[in-house]
């Protein structure tokens, strides 16, 4: 088999994100980072439409979902989420993620949280495949993982 395709879901204030997306690519994986996804492309802000969309209205912030940028930047992420084979949610991390994750969920495909170390209680993360606080139980879990699949 493959290695496995990884969308790393998590928040552009995450530290501990880019570390989780070098070490799964050097386990060999394919990851799509959203923070880097391809060269010369530094990911979807929001403040490529607006410098001031911490004070949108509910209605301008409607109304920019559909702006050219938001399209581009959904489409992006959107397509990733399709092509991959796993989610891993690396907290703390915020809503987009969060749906990220219960897309995968719903659509059967696994879903790892990599918590961080003293997280908040969640009833409902039992809908993941499994819950890991280092990175280390995470990356031999996808390696056992991707031996089973291969």
């Amino acid at each position: 088999m493959d290695k496995l395709k990884i969308y790393v879901a998590s928040s552009w204030k995450n530290d501990f994100q880019p570390e989780v997306v070098k070490c799964l690519r050097l386990l060999g994986h394919q990851v799509y980072d959203f923070k880097n996804p391809g060269p010369n492309d530094h990911g979807f802000h929001w403040s490529e439409i607006e410098p001031t969309y911490k004070w949108w209205s509910a209605d301008e912030f409607i109304e920019a979902l559909e702006h050219p940028i938001a399209e581009e930047g959904f489409a992006k992420d959107f397509g990733a989420m399709q092509w991959a084979d796993v989610c891993v949610l690396v907290l703390p991390c915020n809503r987009s993620a969060h749906t990220e994750a219960g897309w995968f969920a719903g659509k059967g495909k696994p879903v790892f949280a990599l918590l961080e170390q003293k997280p908040e209680p969640e009833l409902m993360y039992k809908v993941f495949d499994a819950c890991f606080h280092k990175l280390e139980d995470l990356s031999k879990h996808l390696l056992r993982l991707e031996a089973l699949n291969g």
